[in-house]
Order: C-alpha cells, then structure tokens, then sequence
C-alpha cells in the first residue's frame, strides 16, 4: 500500500497545463474557436468562395473578352 501512496504523492496536482496550439490551423482554430468564439470563419468561407467564383469566371469567361468585345 506504501507503494501506491508514493506513487500518487509524486504525480502533479491542479489543473493540467493548456496546450499550445501549433500550426497555422491550430492557430486559427484556437483564436476563432476558443474561449471567445465569433463569426469570422463563416465571413472567411464567404470571401472564399467569391474569390473562387470569381477565379472561375475569369478562367473560364472573362478572359475570352479581355481584349475583344463580342
């Protein structure tokens, strides 16, 4: 029994550390998804997807009529 009550006394007390985020995604998520979460990476996913729209209108369209009108 001494042996279990040595092996508890040397285990650290309290609150484990917090862990450190690490990686751009990691990051992101713990700024806009932690303690304090927002709206901000639906706003991302929106402007996102305008530029990708807007990419492909310009591949696939746009660029046809840059220098002639039709």
């Amino acid at each position: 029994m001494q042996r279990v009550v040595s092996f508890y006394e040397k285990l650290p007390r309290g609150s484990a550390p917090a862990v450190k985020a690490k990686g751009f995604f990691g990051r992101y998520q713990e700024k806009h998804f932690g303690k304090n979460p927002s709206a901000k990476p639906i706003i991302h996913v929106v402007a996102l997807l305008v530029i990708i729209g807007y990419a492909q209108n310009y591949y696939f369209h746009l660029r046809h009529h840059k220098n002639n009108a039709h």
